[in-house]
This record gives structure tokens, sequence and C-alpha cells, in this order.
């Protein structure tokens, strides 16, 4: 019988067969853009942890300045015990584990990193919490005393432009590390650090201004320190002892 590839059958098996070609090429595509986002997710973490140590890096440099100046990487747990068992700091997704309220205390990780510069060493405490729109992240590295802020480096998702999302601007990340003195954490006070909305005090190392017009942002990034320091802070006093 003569083929009719003016008939139904005909129709559809060229549908299905155009579906099949498609769909075959499009997901290859996505597989392919997969993999370069990937990659490029983990040379803009290298480079904002680097910016956290002030070190300016490039996507083509950074892999190369972070294995430099990044001597170690570790998980804590809540309780601020170090947790060997084979993960990869630089894996541990603490975005997805801080959106996962399913996870409990016991199973959370907490990545850490230890660096050297210029013959000092500096902690590279990554952290994550709530802006006004949405999520807001970043890392804060501090010295060897384990509560001097040496370098800031926030990000956002969705904060307004021109005011939460200044967080990731040096006019807020250079006020951790302003004359005439760096900030610090308080690990004995009510707050471990505070942004405030006007009016902090420059003799008080724990306090910065927020962003004016962004001040739930503001108080987002106080929060994150905060909760963040108070469980770094319990692994630094066995690392101090």
């Amino acid at each position: 019988m003569a083929y009719d590839k003016n008939s139904n059958f005909a129709t559809f098996a060229f549908a299905i067969g155009m579906v099949l070609v498609f769909g075959t090429a499009l997901t290859l595509i996505k597989l392919s853009l997969t993999e370069k986002q990937d990659a490029n997710k983990r040379v803009k973490k290298m480079m904002d942890i680097l910016g956290a140590l002030q070190v300016e890096a490039t996507r083509d440099n950074a892999e190369a300045l972070f294995t430099d100046y990044v001597k170690d990487g570790y998980v804590i747990d809540i309780k601020g015990a170090r947790k060997d068992e084979g993960i990869d700091a630089f894996d541990v997704d603490i975005k997805k584990d801080f959106r996962d309220r399913s996870l409990v205390d016991a199973d959370k990780r907490f990545p850490l990193y230890q660096c050297e510069k210029d013959g000092e060493t500096y902690y590279v405490i990554p952290m994550v919490g709530k802006g006004l729109w949405g999520p807001i992240w970043g890392f804060v590295s501090v010295k060897s005393d384990f509560k001097t802020i040496y370098g800031a480096k926030f990000d956002h998702k969705t904060e307004t432009p021109g005011l939460g999302a200044e967080i990731k601007e040096p006019l807020f990340t250079d006020k951790f590390i302003i004359d005439p003195g760096n900030r610090e954490f308080n690990p004995e006070g009510k707050k471990r650090f505070e942004v405030l909305k006007g009016g902090s005090d420059p003799s008080e190392k724990y306090q910065v201004d927020g962003i004016t017009g962004g001040t739930i942002t503001s108080k987002g990034v106080e929060e994150m320190m905060d909760r963040t320091y108070r469980i770094y802070q319990l692994h630094f006093n066995t690392l101090g002892q």
C-alpha cells in the first residue's frame, strides 16, 4: 500500500517526530546552559568570598586567587562543632538550607573559610537572611581575634534599586571598615551587631548606619549578622582556647 503523506497518520507521525527532535535539542541546550550557569555561580561565589577579604578578583583569575588565599574550608553544626564528614564547605547551599523549614537544627550546616593574607589569618563567614522583598546574603571576614570585621560583601535578589539594593554597594559595605577602626561584633552584647536608622555612635564599634529609605533591608542585615555570628562564635570560642 502506498504511503499517503496527506493522511492523518502521516500528520501525527510528522508532529511526533518534530516534538522529539526539538525536545531533544532543547534538553541538550538546557543541560549545556545549566553547566555554564553552575560554573558562573561557583566563580561568582569565589569572587564574593575574596571580596570579603578585600581582594579584587575577576572571572578570569578568581579560581587562582581563591586557591592562593583560602587555606581551609570546613563545616560546623549549629552548636559550633566542626563536622569532619567529607562535606565540601563550598558545596553547602546556605540559601537552600535557610529556606528549608523542614530542616531540623541538628542537620543544619554552616560553612567557614580560613584564609591567609599578608601573613595574617582571617575567617570568612557566609550568611543569609531576609530583606524587604526576598532573600539577602553575604560574606563577612573577621580577623584572628574572631570579632574584628575586616571586610564585608552583601547581595540580594529583589531589593528596591536605590534603596535596599544598596547593601551590595561600597556606600554600605565600606561602613564596616571605616576609620578610626574597623567595626566589630560584640560577643557579649544583647545584639552582636546593630544596623541603625541613623544616629549610630562612631565610638561604638558594633554599630553602623543603615541605608536611608531601606530600613527593612538594613534591619534584615542586622538580624542576619546577629543570628549568624552567634553560631560561629561558639566555634570561635573553641579556637581561642
